[in-house]
C-alpha cells in the first residue's frame, strides 16, 4: 500500500470524507460537489491524528529539509501546522485570512525573522487561491516561502496552474483520485459511479451532479 492510500484509507476510517455522488453537496462558491472533506474531523481519533502528522512531518523533512519555520493556516491548518513544528522541533507561526481587528492588529500571529525560510501547511487545497494569499501574505512580511504542504489536495487543474505560475511547489499526502480508486475497491462507491466523480474533477464548476 501506498503512503498516499494509506493516509486516503485513514481519512475514510474516521469519516473525515464524505462522498455522496448522488446528493451533492453545494460549496460556499455554489459549486456542487460530490465530496466534502473535513480534516478537522481527524483530530478527534488519536491514533490517526498521530499518523497524519507524523506523515506531515516526514514529507517537510524530506521535500524541505532546509525549512526553518513553519506556517499553518487560519483555521483548519493551525493544529496541523502546530503538531508538525513540534515533532520536527521548528518554530511556528500562524496565518490569518485577514488582519485582526483589534489588538496588535496581526495578520501572522507568532514570532519571525525576515529571510527564514518556511513551509505554509494547510489542511486541503481546493482551486489554491486562499493558499496562495497567504503565501502573498508571508513574502510581504519578508520570508523566504519554500513550499507548502497539506493532508489533501482535488487535483484541480486550476490549483495546479496556480501553484506552477506562483512558482510554490506543493506536497500532498493524498488526493483526490486515489481516494476515488481506495473508495470503489472498498465499495464505499459504485464502479459504474467513478467515471461520473472523476469528471466532475475536470470541471467542477459545471457539474451538477449524477
Amino acid at each position: 500500500m501506498t503512503n498516499e492510500t494509506a493516509v486516503a484509507e485513514k481519512l475514510l476510517q474516521v469519516n473525515a470524507v464524505k462522498l455522496s455522488p448522488t446528493q451533492p453537496f453545494t460549496w460556499a462558491s455554489g459549486w456542487k460537489s460530490p465530496i466534502y472533506c473535513d480534516n478537522r474531523r481527524v483530530l478527534s481519533f488519536p491514533y490517526v491524528r498521530e499518523f497524519i502528522k507524523s506523515e506531515i512531518s516526514n514529507t517537510i523533512f524530506s521535500a524541505f529539509p532546509d525549512a526553518e519555520l513553519l506556517a499553518g493556516v487560519a483555521t483548519a491548518g493551525i493544529a496541523w501546522g502546530a503538531l508538525s513544528a513540534d515533532q520536527l522541533k521548528l518554530p511556528y507561526i500562524y496565518v490569518r485570512p485577514k488582519p485582526k481587528e483589534h489588538g496588535l492588529g496581526n495578520q501572522i500571529e507568532g514570532f519571525y525573522e525576515k529571510g527564514q525560510k518556511v513551509i505554509v501547511v494547510e489542511d486541503l487545497i481546493s482551486t489554491g487561491k486562499s493558499s496562495l494569499q497567504v503565501v502573498d501574505v508571508l513574502k510581504a512580511a519578508g520570508l523566504e516561502v519554500m513550499g507548502m504542504v497539506a493532508i489533501f489536495s482535488y487535483g484541480f487543474p486550476v490549483a495546479v496552474e496556480a501553484f506552477a505560475a506562483a512558482g510554490v511547489p506543493f506536497k500532498t499526502l493524498t488526493n483526490y483520485e486515489t481516494l476515488i480508486k481506495l473508495a470503489v475497491q472498498k465499495g464505499t462507491v459504485d464502479p459504474a459511479q467513478q467515471q461520473v466523480l472523476l469528471n466532475w474533477q475536470a470541471d467542477p464548476s459545471k457539474w451538477q451532479g449524477v
